[in-house]
């Protein structure tokens, strides 16, 4: 299968549609250059995670076609049924959403890099998986994790407290299924984002004291980008502004 391209989803896929995804794309890409020049930063220093939930598989399908490879979904189901319909051999999915430890084996066998690790049970479930899926041909390296460090304390928006940060990242360092590979966090909704991304930016830093090698850090979105980016963001995970308003809910 490697270098081999299935035929589109759609074989006559709706040009409006691609139009409008091409010009959204070009300018948030021109956007992040933006970012990334007046944080005086290294051109190509951040990458863009289109986050294509609720959107079908035949947009994810166009963005492919115009070069992007990355894409960030957020439930196990939808996600799967995307995997399948899209067998591009060289998509990197990414698990953006918040994940229950009876999800970790499906996500194990399609997964890339999982961003919302905020507890030992789930790392460790989500270890057993990988390794599993390693063994059996599923995959052919460990999943990369992203610890979801919490910025406010609100366990209803997921994240591992900072205090906990450090035995959480020992934890899946010592993982033989799993790759740390840094930090996730998403702003408080009625806090300052510009203090919230300083504060994200000290933890990643601390961690990379123990884990040089923890050097992702997912940060920023559609509203925030420019700020995340000007306190290191290496990714930043883009819905809206480039997908538009979601077709369908998330119930």
């Amino acid at each position: 299968m490697s270098g081999q391209r299935p035929e589109p989803v759609l074989a006559d896929q709706d040009a409006v549609r691609t139009a409008e995804l091409s010009a959204r794309l070009d300018g948030l890409l021109a956007r992040i250059d933006t970012a990334v020049a007046a944080a005086g930063r290294p051109a190509g220093s951040v990458r863009l995670l289109p986050v294509t939930k609720f959107f079908p598989a035949a947009d994810v399908d166009i963005l492919y076609r115009l070069g992007r490879r990355e894409f960030g979904e957020a439930r196990e189901q939808e996600a799967s049924a995307k995997v399948d319909q899209l067998a591009y051999d060289d998509i990197e999915w990414h698990m953006i959403g918040r994940l229950q430890r009876n999800k970790a084996r499906a996500v194990a066998r399609w997964a890339h890099t999982v961003h919302s690790v905020d507890s030992e049970r789930l790392a460790n479930a989500l270890d057993r998986a990988a390794q599993d899926a390693l063994a059996a041909g599923e995959r052919t390296a460990p999943l990369r994790v992203l610890l979801q460090v919490s910025l406010d304390d609100d366990p209803g928006r997921g994240g591992v407290a900072p205090a906990d940060l450090p035995a959480l990242a020992d934890l899946v360092a010592k993982a033989p299924g799993l790759d740390l590979a840094g930090l996730m966090a998403i702003p408080p909704l009625d806090a300052a984002t510009d203090a919230s991304f300083a504060n994200l930016a000290t933890l990643h830093t601390s961690l990379l004291a123990q884990h040089a090698d923890a050097t992702e850090l997912s940060a920023g979105m559609s509203g925030d980008l420019e700020v995340a980016v000007e306190h290191g963001s290496t990714c930043v995970r883009v819905g809206t502004a480039l997908m538009g308003a979601r077709p369908i809910t998330s119930a």
